[in-house]
């Protein structure tokens, strides 16, 4: 489940006034950011919250999936998520949040992490290169069965086996909605970028040839011109 008892509730104080840059930049001044509430068919409501609290939750194991109890004053605390979230490009602050209200009794749609478990037979004894193509997969379920992450085992993997997602776990509780046979890892082989590597260069190799053929013709064809201007 992705909900975390050791995450505390998130508080949440509603904002007067006009919400532009300016007062954005007070909230941060201030030790806070904006945010804005919205969800289960009520009204939006535009806040401040605490940013250590949100980026605890961000960096928990079920990162943005977390669910936890929303505290606006002045109305009843609610579960939530963060399903949107803006970072200070340079020094990596938080500027803003979206949160949303979650009904417990509704099925969502929601991208969960894939991790990788243990080391491909194909790349320890093999030789082969380990690559993660689909890092996160799309599930429908109820909000109480959000995985943190799925986790699937790719220590048998040979060259050129791949994971796909009908290797995913699965249970009655999560629908996946991602096509079933699409891939998730794969080893390949390190023979086949040398190879191609290789038939690279032939090709290169081979067309010089012609180039300085044809320039030496040109070359064994002047002294005929010129002979042929002599005798005229």
């Amino acid at each position: 489940m992705a909900a975390t008892s050791s995450i505390p509730a998130v508080v949440a104080t509603p904002r007067e006034g006009r919400f532009n840059k300016n007062a954005a930049r007070r909230v941060r001044v201030s030790g806070k950011i904006p945010a804005v509430v919205y969800g289960a068919g009520q009204d939006s409501v535009a806040v401040t919250v605490d940013p250590r609290v949100i980026t605890k939750i961000l960096h928990s194991d079920s990162g943005h999936n977390t669910i936890f109890d929303l505290d606006v004053t002045g109305t009843s605390v609610v579960k939530a998520m963060i399903v949107d979230w803006q970072h200070e490009p340079i020094k990596g602050a938080l500027l803003h949040i979206d949160l949303k209200r979650i009904a417990m009794d509704k099925m969502m749609r929601v991208s969960v992490p894939i991790q990788l478990v243990g080391v491909p037979l194909g790349v320890k004894a093999q030789g082969g290169i380990l690559e993660h193509v689909l890092r996160e997969v799309e599930i429908e379920c109820l909000p109480s069965d959000i995985p943190g992450h799925l986790d699937v085992d790719v220590s048998a993997l040979e060259i050129n086996g791949s994971i796909h997602v009908s290797d995913l776990p699965h249970s009655g509780s999560i629908k996946f909605l991602a096509d079933e046979d699409m891939t998730v890892a794969h080893v390949s082989t390190i023979r086949e970028e040398v190879v191609e590597a290789e038939t690279a260069d032939a090709a290169v190799a081979a067309a010089e040839p012609e180039v300085a053929k044809k320039g030496k013709g040109d070359a064994e064809a002047a002294p005929d011109a010129k002979a042929d201007t002599k005798k005229k």
